[in-house]
C-alpha cells in the first residue's frame, strides 16, 4: 500500500474512530438527567447542604445518569419562586415560607401568584435561629434597640429578608424606624458590619455559621436575643416558629447562651419533577448520610426520621415516599 493510500485509509479509520466516540458521548449526554439545586449565600449553610447533596449525587452518575448542579441565589423566597417557574428543580427553603408559598399567604409574591398547589416537600435538615449580631459599638443590647440604627434587612427574595418583614409587622416598625435599611446579601454583611458601614446583620441560619463567624472575628460584635411579646406571639400562632437558643462560646464575643427563635431549614420540589430523579437524589443523601452528616457541623445531630416529619407543610413527594417507605420509616 502506498504511503497516500495509507494516511488516507488512517485518517479515515481516525474519523470513523472520533465519530464513533462522539456518537457514543452524545448518547451518554441525552441519557442524562439535569438537576439544579438552589441554596443561598456562599457563606450559610444552604450553600453547604446544596453543594453536598450534589457530591453524594454525582459520584453515582455512571449508575444513575443524573448530574447536580447547587448554584448560590437569592434564598428561600427565591428558590421557590424558581421551581415554580421551572428555572430550578429543588431548593432550599425555610419552613415558613415553605408554608406561605404552598397556601398563597404573608409575602406579596405568594399572595399575588395564589397557592403553590404542586410544592413538594423532601426533608427537612438543621434548625435555623433568627440571629441578630450588633457592633459591640452600637448601644444595641436588645432587639427593641435596632429602631434608629443601620440595620441590613437582607436581600429581597431571602428568606431572612422576609422573616424581619414579618416581625417588623408585628411590632409597627417601617424601614423608616432605622436610620439605614439596607438590603445586602448575606455574604456581604458581615464585611459590611466591620467596616462601621451597619451597626446590626442578621440571618436565619443554622449554626456555627461562617458568616456570624466573620462579623465576630473580624470586629468587636455581639449576638443579641430576639424575645418580647411580639415574638411570644410568633411562637404561639405558628407551628412552623419554635423557640431557638444559640450556644455560648460558639462566637468571640458571646459567651453565655443567646434566646431567640426560628424555624427549619427544609429541601423542597414540584411534583412536576419525575419520581425517579427524586428518589435517586434522597437515596443518595441517606445512603451516604455518615458522609453527609460530617460535610458541616450544623448536620451534627440530624435524624432521618425527624428529616421526614418535622417542618414540613408541603406534602412529600412520591418519589421521596417510595425510598422512605423501603428504609421502614414510613
Amino acid at each position: 500500500m502506498s504511503l497516500k493510500n495509507k494516511l488516507a485509509t488512517t485518517l479515515l479509520s481516525s474519523t470513523v474512530g472520533l465519530t464513533a466516540a462522539f456518537g457514543a458521548s452524545s448518547a451518554l449526554a441525552a441519557d442524562q438527567t439535569y438537576v439544579t439545586i438552589g441554596t443561598g449565600g456562599q457563606t450559610g449553610v444552604y450553600y453547604v447542604v446544596g453543594q453536598s447533596m450534589c457530591r453524594l449525587v454525582n459520584r453515582g452518575t455512571s449508575d444513575h445518569g443524573i448530574k447536580c448542579t447547587a448554584p448560590s441565589t437569592g434564598g428561600s423566597v427565591a428558590n421557590i419562586n424558581a421551581i415554580r417557574q421551572g428555572q430550578q428543580d429543588m431548593g432550599m427553603a425555610q419552613s415558613d415560607w415553605q408554608f406561605h408559598a404552598l397556601n398563597g399567604t404573608k409575602h406579596q409574591t405568594f399572595i399575588d401568584q395564589g397557592k403553590f398547589d404542586n410544592l413538594r416537600a423532601l426533608f427537612s435538615v438543621h434548625n435555623e435561629p433568627f440571629t441578630v449580631v450588633a457592633r459591640a459599638d452600637s448601644g444595641v443590647k436588645s432587639f427593641d434597640d435596632l429602631v434608629g440604627k443601620r440595620v441590613n434587612l437582607n436581600n429581597p427574595g431571602s428568606g431572612t429578608r422576609g422573616t424581619m418583614e414579618v416581625i417588623m409587622a408585628e411590632k409597627g416598625w417601617t424601614r423608616d424606624s432605622f436610620k439605614l435599611a439596607a438590603e445586602l446579601k448575606a455574604s456581604e454583611q458581615a464585611q459590611a458590619l466591620c467596616d462601621n458601614k451597619l451597626d446590626v446583620m442578621i440571618y436565619s441560619v443554622g449554626h456555627p455559621s461562617g458568616a456570624i463567624k466573620e462579623a465576630t472575628t473580624s470586629c468587636d460584635s455581639v449576638v443579641v436575643p430576639v424575645t418580647g411579646k411580639e415574638i411570644n406571639k410568633l411562637i404561639a400562632e405558628n407551628d412552623y416558629y419554635a423557640e431557638a437558643t444559640i450556644k455560648g462560646g460558639l462566637y468571640k464575643g458571646t459567651d453565655s447562651d443567646v434566646t431567640t427563635f426560628g424555624n427549619a431549614a427544609t429541601m423542597v420540589t414540584s411534583a412536576n419533577v419525575d419520581d425517579e430523579t427524586v428518589y435517586q437524589v434522597v437515596k443518595a443523601v441517606f445512603d451516604n448520610f455518615d458522609r453527609f452528616k460530617r460535610l458541616h457541623p450544623a448536620f451534627a445531630n440530624l435524624d432521618p426520621k425527624t428529616m421526614i416529619s418535622g417542618g414540613l407543610s408541603a406534602p412529600l413527594h412520591e418519589g421521596a415516599v417510595r425510598y422512605y417507605k423501603e428504609q421502614g420509616w414510613m
